[in-house]
């Protein structure tokens, strides 16, 4: 059964908000840093998460734990130098921003108080860890490699070639499907995303305690 009580949307709801706006904002800001208008045509330059949220796709992913905003239309045409490279910095923005949100929020905790009961049990530090635990699901999810995710980009644009793409673009939905529905997805990145989560923690945590308890 779906659990969308109270307490899990205002733990849940906050940290899906951040996580996609700031996901489609770093594709917008970086396309327009690289020369393609479009997306400041269309409003996508802003931090209004109504802007960049998909109903359905939001609902989905703070109840069933895999979702999707609206994706930011761009016109690679429109970049200066190398195409390829271009889609690879876009698609990449996207997920590097949702680390960067992450570890922030890491940050934050661990300039807090660590061990005591307000740390474990308040209901602002549970909203943290749900950013944290949301941007880097996010980062690692649209990370893979299939089309229309940002990975099969960033792929492309490693290997140098977007043949890949065409190949794997009609196909991208279904193999979606059956990554998710399988339960693949899950086994996988679950444990990934933990992984990431405690490398950052553990750097948060170097950088932030010879402060603690300095404030």
């Amino acid at each position: 059964m779906l659990d969308i009580s109270l307490t899990r949307l205002l733990i849940w709801l906050p940290a899906v908000l951040i996580g996609l706006t700031f996901h489609e904002y770093a594709h917008a800001k970086v396309a327009d840093d690289l020369g393609d208008p479009t997306a400041r045509y269309m409003g996508r330059m802003t931090l209004n998460p109504l802007v960049h949220i998909d109903p359905l796709g939001f609902i989905l992913l703070i109840v069933a734990g895999f979702g999707w905003a609206k994706p930011v239309q761009v016109n690679p045409l429109n970049y200066r130098g190398d195409r390829l490279q271009g889609m690879m910095k876009v698609s990449a923005a996207g997920p590097l921003m949702n680390i960067f949100v992450a570890f922030t929020a890491l940050l934050i905790l661990n300039f807090a108080l660590p061990g005591t009961q307000a740390y474990s049990n308040g209901i602002l530090v549970q909203i943290v860890w749900a950013i944290v635990y949301i941007n880097v699901f996010l980062a690692v999810f649209n990370l893979i490699p299939v089309p229309p995710l940002d990975g099969s980009k960033v792929l492309a644009g490693l290997l140098r070639s977007d043949e890949i793409l065409y190949k794997l673009e009609r196909y991208g939905a279904i193999i979606l499907i059956v990554l998710i529905f399988s339960g693949i997805i899950g086994k996988v990145l679950v444990p990934l995303s933990s992984i990431i989560i405690n490398g950052l923690d553990i750097i948060a945590g170097l950088i932030a305690s010879p402060f603690v308890g300095l404030f």
